[in-house]
């Protein structure tokens, strides 16, 4: 009887394991597949993108294939002995899982609008107020029948314990460290100021000053001037996490690019007009021979067109005359020859708002500019907006955190960041080599501009700019 449960218990982990492995091998292929699904911008041509859905067909993979590398696998043999349902297949291997030990990477499908007229539902006046809190009634008699003590213990308490008493007096200058300071803390910051004022290579703040990019402490309870912009009660706030268009180093797949605030009034374009992507930058064309002509447009000015991608509806930017339709092409192509991709639309992105959407939180859903530049947008919350949040209703879509670039430095002095980038270049030794505008040219032209040597040039814009 022993060997026989034995037998059957290693039968189970055998399996186990091997689906162990099918699925390791799954979620590889897919992030291996999220990895290469964006395309590296071409700077020798800065040409128009002609296809814009590569990385489209992500969002519309079977939801159980995403949440493979979740579902924990727990041993389908029982402790009392091996029953027949250990080989029947999948579905009866997870039969004894709680449901509760099944996460998935994202919620169910809600409607954002419907989602917050629940909670108003439920939610008193008071709850609901963005009015500051009144100050509380001195109650001594209350203070004195809870604690037993005398009226005259009593105000001393709220004299001494009051919240105004915990703040700092403000004489102080914080940004003053003390020359005689005793905390090793200070003077560790202390001398890193001290360096990045005497060289300029040291761009990069010292770690204590990490929290000065963390802007959402510069609006929390923040009022409007105009009381227009005063943000209505029960208003919903989305927190949105934007991705990097490209996915080509180590950890930056966990990294989003910028998070952002948004109110569940606001239309889709209000956020599309606030992200910022270095691409929306670039300077079309080749300025070898004319490196002082100033270019006319940027790529964002050039090629307005954008949607998004949420459940099934692409939301295009059709605000301008220049702007194209980019999802008919991928509606088409997708319904074409039997897909399995059906039911795809198309909307006006301007006649949206969030509050209109059906979504899911965790869920990776699209924003695709510039023809072929594709990000990533995770909504990682919604609630209520409370009354210690930024109350100014103009500074939304209101940017929170970013993500810290290194930029490139110039490959001749190693000091300023690059402004150009050059190929084919006969005085470089690396191709492409990246130069700061006076390296490049002191190399490249003599004291009258004419060109030496044979290269081409073209505007680098690096992402550092967003610092």
């Amino acid at each position: 009887m022993r060997s026989r449960r034995a037998g059957c218990l290693s039968n189970s982990l055998q399996k186990q394991g091997r689906v162990v492995q099918k699925q390791t091998t799954s979620v590889r292929a897919f992030f291996l597949f999220l990895g290469g699904a964006g395309r590296i911008r071409n700077y020798k041509s800065h040409k128009p993108p002609r296809s814009c859905f590569t990385t489209l067909f992500i969002f519309l993979i079977p939801r159980a294939f995403l949440s493979l590398s979740l579902r924990p696998l727990l041993p389908a043999a029982k402790m009392a002995g091996c029953s027949s349902s250990s080989s029947n297949g999948s579905a009866s291997r997870r039969s004894d899982i709680p449901e509760y030990e099944t996460p998935e990477l994202n919620t169910r499908l809600l409607h954002v609008g419907t989602f917050g007229d629940l909670w108003k539902e439920r939610l008193r006046e008071a709850e609901l107020s963005l009015q500051p809190e009144a100050p509380a009634d001195e109650d001594d008699a209350a203070l004195v029948q809870e604690l037993g003590c005398t009226p005259e213990v009593a105000a001393e308490l709220r004299a001494v314990c009051r919240i105004d008493a915990l703040k700092s007096s403000g004489k102080e200058d914080t940004e003053v460290i003390p020359k005689d300071t005793s905390l090793i803390t200070l003077r560790i910051r202390q001398k890193a100021l001290t360096r990045r004022k005497e060289t300029v290579t040291v761009d990069r703040a010292c770690r204590q000053e990490t929290f000065i990019y963390e802007m959402e402490s510069q609006a929390i309870g923040k009022r409007p001037k105009e009381p227009e912009n005063l943000v209505k009660e029960g208003q919903l706030l989305l927190t949105l996490n934007i991705f990097y268009p490209v996915i080509l180093q180590k950890h930056k797949l966990r990294k989003p690019y910028q998070t952002m605030l948004v109110l569940g009034s606001q239309k889709l374009t209000e956020l599309r007009d606030s992200i910022s992507c270095v691409s929306d930058f670039q300077i079309g064309g080749e300025f070898s021979s004319h490196p002082d002509q100033a270019p006319e447009n940027i790529s964002k000015d050039l090629y307005k067109s954008a949607f998004f991608y949420f459940e099934g509806v692409f939301y295009d930017d059709r605000r301008y005359p220049e702007c194209r339709d980019l999802s008919r092409t991928i509606i088409e192509w997708a319904e074409s020859r039997e897909r399995g991709y059906e039911n795809l639309q198309a909307a006006k992105m301007e006649d949206f708002t969030f509050n209109d959407l059906n979504i899911k939180i965790g869920f990776p859903y699209l924003f695709c500019h510039q023809g072929d530049c594709e990000h990533i947008v995770i909504i990682t919350d919604i609630r209520l907006i409370h009354r210690d949040d930024c109350l100014d209703r103009s500074l939304y879509p209101l940017l929170t955190k970013k993500h810290w670039l290194w930029t490139k430095k110039c490959f001749v002095c190693k000091m300023y960041t690059a402004r150009w980038v050059t190929n084919d270049d006969s005085l470089a030794p690396e191709d492409p080599s990246f130069f700061c505008d006076v390296c490049f040219r002191m190399l490249h032209y003599d004291a009258e501009g004419k060109k030496l040597g044979e290269f081409l040039a073209y505007p680098y814009v690096d992402p550092g700019i967003f610092n």
